[in-house]
């Protein structure tokens, strides 16, 4: 099995890559970057804006949950082709409506299909990786987040004077559609097998092995999302005209994360997945604390590198110690966990919108972020590195 040609890995991962493209970065974050024109362009206002976010996170939690029923290979194989697809075109549809009501509905629906892809994508990457024994190369298929969050950067602030209003999506939807073809067609490829005793006795999924994990990665969840949600719009209030960040914040979140995500697959590796998920955690809290303790370009800037650098590496390292802990629960694993980091995300801007109407400002949510990281660095170390102290 391990004798696997290298270049069948290489596709394997930009065929799982290219999925997170499409619908985590095309489809869902490039919301982040569109969000100020869209507000300027009088489509919506800020706390729609929040709302819209919530109501994808609605939907990426509906996604995560519903891939948990799905996680045998013969669902695997009609589900995230239909759910990549269907993303795509929910985000060109986008791009035809200026109906508030419609883009709420519109936003769950991409959720959803997010939330399918993003469960199912990565952990079929990562099973057909394990059983290949080359699961250490698995943290590598989350380089499309980054590479998707800098196309999608290029894509919002370019055409800003050609397109207005629901338009800015098109860009989106015109790259989403060809990718979301050719990684379904990739990524059907793949073939993985479950083990008899798994498929009709699965282990339980919550016990005092993987329970601080658990708990580690929502408050993981409720603490990158306001950043990651808000930081343009953050930049263009704390910053003046004219300043390079407005525009480049997401820019360099992007080039950190892809910077970031090599890096911490190495680290996983090198001091294990335990001890380095541990270690991103404080970096990721100073991170979305950076806007508070140094209001203006410098906070801006240390949020945008330090969660950027830190989100997908807790990401990668959350989900390959689970399987470690877990290894005969695969896709299963990875849906509970993402379903729980999607419960987490909602409360984001949940709460941010709530801040905002009570007379709160965007900078101060942030601290809400940072809270939450601080508590997912203490559950990380009670989370144990190996398997062997299970209690069944």
């Amino acid at each position: 099995m391990n004798s696997t040609p290298p270049l069948r890995i290489a596709l394997a991962l930009l065929a799982g890559s290219t999925a997170l493209v499409v619908v985590h970065s095309l489809g869902r974050f490039a919301f982040t970057p569109l969000l100020p024109y869209l507000i300027a362009d009088g489509l919506i206002d800020l706390e729609q804006g929040a709302r819209l976010a919530t109501w994808n996170y609605i939907g990426y939690l509906l996604g995560a949950l519903l891939a948990l029923v799905m996680h045998r290979p013969s669902r695997l194989r009609i589900g995230l082709p239909v759910a990549l697809l269907t993303n795509a075109l929910l985000t060109l549809a986008q791009g035809f409506t200026a109906d508030y009501d419609l883009l709420l509905w519109l936003r769950l629906a991409n959720g959803i299909s997010n939330g399918l892809v993003f469960v199912m994508a990565p952990a079929l990457v990562l099973e057909w990786l394990a059983q290949r024994q080359r699961a250490g190369l698995s943290g590598l298929v989350y380089l499309g987040v980054p590479i998707g969050l800098l196309v999608s950067n290029v894509l919002a602030n370019l055409p800003t004077e050609q397109l207005h209003s629901a338009q800015r999506w098109w860009p989106m939807a015109a790259l989403a559609l060809p990718l979301a073809l050719l990684s379904s067609w990739q990524l059907g490829r793949l073939k993985i097998t479950i083990p008899a005793r798994v498929a009709t006795a699965p282990e339980t999924l919550f016990d005092r092995i993987s329970i601080p994990l658990f708990l580690a990665y929502a408050g993981a969840g409720l603490g990158y999302i306001l950043p990651m949600t808000f930081l343009p719009t953050l930049a263009r209030q704390l910053l003046p005209a004219g300043d390079p960040l407005i525009t480049g914040a997401w820019q360099w979140t992007a080039i950190a994360c892809l910077a970031s995500i090599p890096l911490w697959n190495h680290l996983g590796a090198r001091l294990g997945d335990r001890r380095a998920l541990a270690a991103s955690y404080p970096l990721q809290a100073l991170g979305a604390a950076a806007p508070l303790l140094w209001p203006g370009h410098t906070g801006v800037l240390l949020c945008a590198l330090l969660v950027g650098g830190t989100f997908a590496g807790s990401v990668l390292l959350t989900q390959r110690l689970a399987r470690h802990l877990q290894p005969h629960q695969g896709i299963r694993l990875s849906a509970a966990l993402i379903a729980l980091y999607g419960v987490a995300q909602l409360l984001g801007p949940w709460l941010a919108e709530l801040w905002l109407a009570h007379g709160g400002d965007l900078t101060q949510s942030f601290a809400i972020g940072a809270g939450a990281l601080l508590w997912a660095w203490f559950w990380a170390w009670l989370t144990p590195s190996t398997p062997k102290t299970r209690i069944d």
